[in-house]
């Protein structure tokens, strides 16, 4: 499909980017437009491209050669491989000005932004020359038909007021609904305070849970300390006990206290024996919710409890077999399914006759070297803790351990980028330094 000389910002995100050898570097994640002092039109910089390595870099609308239905073409040269930064007077369109409360100068009217048309000029430069805005009418505030106006036919678009004024997220919200938690978490880390604020109060909090759990820890705490009490402990009751536990212990003791208090018991009992424990240890570690069976469980129930979708992949590897009580600490520890073993197996088999009893145990101030070792001995992705009187207290999952192995602020900056991505990129486009 030939490519378009005027393009939707919101039809942009998630967009592939394609090198001019046709391979893949990377998803459209936002658009960069230079606000002026005057009322002319932005000019578009470029687009955040997101590599498969997560890291968002900036690529210059000069090195796109076309867009089309579903990809964005790149022309021959190197990219910046810097992590993106926004720099004054810049907006990122997705991220900030969709949803943006506007008023139509003609009418005076209130509006909301809800998209904007991205035009090739004469000179080959892009600019945001059309706004798509839905005016609120009458004194009930009614939702009016969409309109596409001029650039300078709307207000309320200076850098000033977009910092300064409440914005509604629902435009921003249908683009993260297609993203995975991990890559929303990225995208909100990269939105300004205000706006990162902003998305989090309207995220629905099992969604927000999940989002949380991928931000860096100095974006944990602070958004925890900007939402009320309420909303926090709704949010740490919905993350998973050793994420919540992680997060309150980097928050003042008052803070933690108060937190721990409001949560329901239920929900706060793991977390508490969670923080008992050192962060690098198998103990500080480990999740309290793993798969846990009797030893009278057939092998189909087994399969049905490892085929929950919302059971991580770490988890769903391993059926830990126990003695009544069946959660944490356990009835005696008997040993443990792998998930290879019970495919094997018939439905009908008792789990019971299915273990593995020489796979060794965690202790829980097993620290993280002998984790790590543990691990790698084993050649395992997940592994129980037991406390001294063979009780199952929780289970470590590999992504816990690289998550401590990794530099601190690793979700911040990305993973290294390989050497074939990299080669990819450096024939792509040139991005300006």
């Amino acid at each position: 499909m030939a490519g378009t000389n005027r393009v939707y910002a919101a039809q942009m995100a998630g967009l592939a980017v394609f090198g001019p050898d046709g391979e893949s570097i990377g998803k459209v994640r936002d658009v960069v437009a230079g606000l002026r002092p005057d009322r002319r039109p932005p000019r578009v910089l470029g687009l955040v491209m997101e590599m498969a390595t997560r890291r968002r870099i900036f690529v210059p609308m000069l090195r796109v050669t076309r867009i089309e239905a579903g990809a964005v073409m790149l022309a021959t040269g190197t990219l910046n491989m810097r992590q993106f930064h926004q720099r004054p007077n810049e907006v990122l369109v997705l991220g900030q000005l969709l949803d943006a409360r506007v008023t139509v100068a003609a009418s005076g009217s209130p509006a909301m932004l809800v998209d904007a048309a991205m035009e090739q000029t004469r000179t080959r430069d892009w600019q945001l020359g059309k706004l798509a805005v839905r005016e609120r009418t009458g004194r009930l505030g009614r939702r009016g038909p969409v309109q596409v106006l001029a650039w300078d036919q709307i207000t309320g678009l200076a850098v000033a007021e977009l910092t300064d004024q409440p914005q509604g997220v629902h435009q921003l919200l249908t683009v993260f609904d297609t993203m995975r938690a991990v890559d929303v978490a990225s995208a909100l880390h990269e939105l300004p305070t205000k706006r990162r604020y902003e998305v989090a109060e309207a995220l629905d909090v099992e969604r927000l849970a999940d989002v949380v759990e991928e931000l860096p820890e100095e974006d944990q705490k602070n958004l925890v300390e900007h939402l009320g009490e309420d909303r926090a402990t709704e949010l740490l009751e919905a993350m998973d006990p050793d994420d919540a536990a992680d997060l309150l212990a980097e928050l003042s003791e008052r803070d933690k206290e108060r937190l721990l208090e409001l949560m329901a018991p239920e929900e706060s009992a793991p977390v508490k024996r969670l923080l008992k424990y050192s962060s690098d240890t198998a103990g500080g570690l480990m999740t309290p919710e793993p798969v846990i069976a009797e030893p009278d469980a057939t092998i189909a129930e087994a399969l049905a409890m490892v085929r929950n979708a919302e059971l991580p992949v770490g988890l769903a590897s391993m059926v830990f077999v126990c003695r009544p009580p069946s959660e944490t600490p356990t009835g005696r520890y008997l040993g443990c399914v792998h998930i290879q073993r019970l495919l094997r197996e018939p439905p009908s088999n008792l789990v019971g006759g299915a273990l593995d009893t020489d796979l060794a145990s965690l202790p829980p101030a097993a620290p993280l070297t002998e984790v790590t070792r543990y691990f790698a001995a084993y050649n395992l992705v997940c592994g129980p803790v037991l406390d001294d009187q063979e009780h199952l207290i929780g289970a470590v999952t590999v992504d816990d351990v690289l998550d401590h192995l990794l530099p601190e602020n690793w979700r911040r900056s990305g993973l290294p980028d390989s050497d074939e991505s990299a080669a990819a990129v450096q024939e792509a486009g040139a991005g300006n330094a």
